[in-house]
């Protein structure tokens, strides 16, 4: 990943109908309420690992039409035949443990909605935490997640600074979304 400067530079530079700059404009570090669209970008950040973000945005749909709209509930209860099904799935990332993770993950987000009625809700409790405290927080909570991962995943869902420069655009309008309680 470029640096910020350098990325939204980079993005802004884009036709506004390049697959990165739509992201850059309209998802990357703004916030997520919905739990399976969390899920959904952990999935596609967990399989963005040793790869490109643009080959990653070229399967996003694949992902999706695959793992059920990124239904944590449904995922939770993938079976084996459901692994072999993704295994099989050229329209995402056919990595065993990438797909092991997605569903080990969904279970075990099951299991945090005991105590915080969400994924969601486990995030906004622990939030605001540093870089290292999120990785050590994911590390001990779910499978395959390295420093790059958590990062990713928690500037592009508007729980670490960063995503954006603050003359980027596209700064202003994160801000104007995010609930006071999330800012920095």
């Amino acid at each position: 990943m470029l640096p910020p400067q350098s990325y939204c530079e980079a993005m802004l530079a884009l036709p506004s109908d390049d697959p990165n700059r739509v992201y850059h404009d309209h998802h990357y570090g703004f916030p997520i309420s919905d739990d399976n669209e969390l899920f959904g970008r952990f999935i596609l950040e967990i399989n963005q690992a040793g790869l490109s973000w643009s080959t990653i945005l070229k399967k996003e749909m694949g992902f999706r039409q695959a793992y059920d709209d990124f239904s944590i509930d449904r995922i939770s209860t993938y079976n084996e035949a459901e692994r072999q099904r993704l295994l099989n799935d050229k329209n995402i990332i056919r990595n065993r443990l990438k797909i092991d993770a997605a569903i080990e993950n969904a279970q075990r987000i099951v299991a945090l909605r005991s105590r915080f009625n969400s994924f969601k809700g486990w995030l906004d409790t622990h939030h605001p935490l540093s870089r290292d405290a999120w990785t050590a927080l994911f590390k001990q909570t779910f499978k395959f997640t390295g420093g790059e991962i958590v990062n990713e995943f928690l500037m592009s869902t508007g729980y670490l600074p960063g995503a954006h420069i603050t003359t980027c655009p596209i700064h202003q309008q994160i801000i104007s979304q995010k609930p006071k309680w999330l800012e920095f």
